[in-house]
């Protein structure tokens, strides 16, 4: 049931569109604090965003963190000069990683963001009007599912060039098929349920029905998708920066970080170590909150609370 059919429910038996509204939140919050990893990746995460949006501030050496060489202290271990270590310019690699963050968040958050907002619109429109234009959209959907994500967004960022925008744009493209596969599903369902009658009954035109009340309901389910998704964008997003078609050097980013560590493992293996460690805590933590926002969302979950 969604929160709109829950608020319906609730108002009936007296309350204001307000109480029920917080009651309803209020909900939501308990179900969601009860998983305590949710709440830890929550923390962690924002705790990442806070960083990258201040990188600057908080960067002991901005310069190097945007890539000015300081050969005469390369390969330094980490030190209470260089928390981190330097890299083999002699980049402090806190520096590095701090300003890195921006880029390597920045594509997870915009690529699920850019394939939601293609993905979803084109499913709720292929399941709710169905026959040929469903047809047309889910076999385009197809062709793009039938390739390996990877190995398409790496054809695409190829053809584009390596930058950080093309990147985006090879990923999202990649990404959005998901997207389109799940609103569908949700709109075959919704377009049978009794509001949706209601609605036609009234006189609703086809777009006023897709719009106010199919997409809202197909949007939760994205939204949980779309939480679980990020982390998957960013190890892409690495990975294409790994093999050379991400940001390119001397700008910072996890995936180039390694690229260049993994050859001086064994003089440096902080270097290595740190972006590696990273991205992995970052996605993790966001497939985390992803399961823990999944549970918020399910009524049932929310009943046992």
């Amino acid at each position: 049931m969604s929160m709109s059919e829950n608020l319906e429910r609730i108002s009936g038996t007296g309350e204001t569109a307000w109480h029920a509204r917080f009651r309803e939140y209020g909900l939501m919050w308990r179900a969601f604090r009860r998983d305590r990893l949710a709440v830890i990746s929550l923390v962690v995460i924002v705790a990442f965003v806070l960083a990258s949006v201040f990188a600057t501030s908080l960067a002991p050496y901005p310069a190097q963190g945007r890539g000015k060489a300081n050969v005469k202290e390369k390969f330094q271990a980490p030190s209470s000069a260089h928390l981190l270590g330097t890299d083999e310019l002699g980049r402090d690699v806190l520096s590095r990683m701090l300003l890195g963050s921006r880029s390597s968040l920045g594509i997870g958050l915009l690529v699920v963001a850019i394939a939601m907002i293609i993905g979803t619109p084109l499913g709720a429109v292929a399941g709710y009007f169905g026959g040929s234009l469903d047809n047309a959209i889910m076999r385009i959907t197809d062709v793009f599912l039938s390739f390996p994500a990877l190995l398409l967004a790496i054809a695409i960022s190829s053809a584009l060039g390596p930058s950080l925008v093309n990147a985006m744009i090879a990923i999202a493209l990649t990404w959005w098929p998901w997207y389109t596969r799940l609103a569908r599903a949700q709109a075959v369902a919704l377009r049978q349920q009794t509001f949706i009658e209601a609605a036609r009954c009234v006189g609703a035109s086809a777009p006023t029905i897709v719009r106010e009340h199919v997409l809202p309901n197909v949007l939760t389910p994205a939204l949980v998708q779309g939480t679980m998704d990020i982390g998957g964008a960013i190890l892409m997003g690495a990975a294409l920066s790994f093999v050379g078609l991400g940001v390119r050097p001397p700008r910072p980013d996890w995936g180039s970080m390694l690229t260049t560590a993994r050859l001086y493992f064994v003089e440096a293996p902080w270097f290595a170590i740190c972006p590696g460690v990273a991205i992995l805590i970052v996605s993790m933590c966001f497939n985390l909150l992803g399961d823990g926002v999944r549970d918020v969302f399910d009524p049932r979950s929310r009943r046992r609370g």
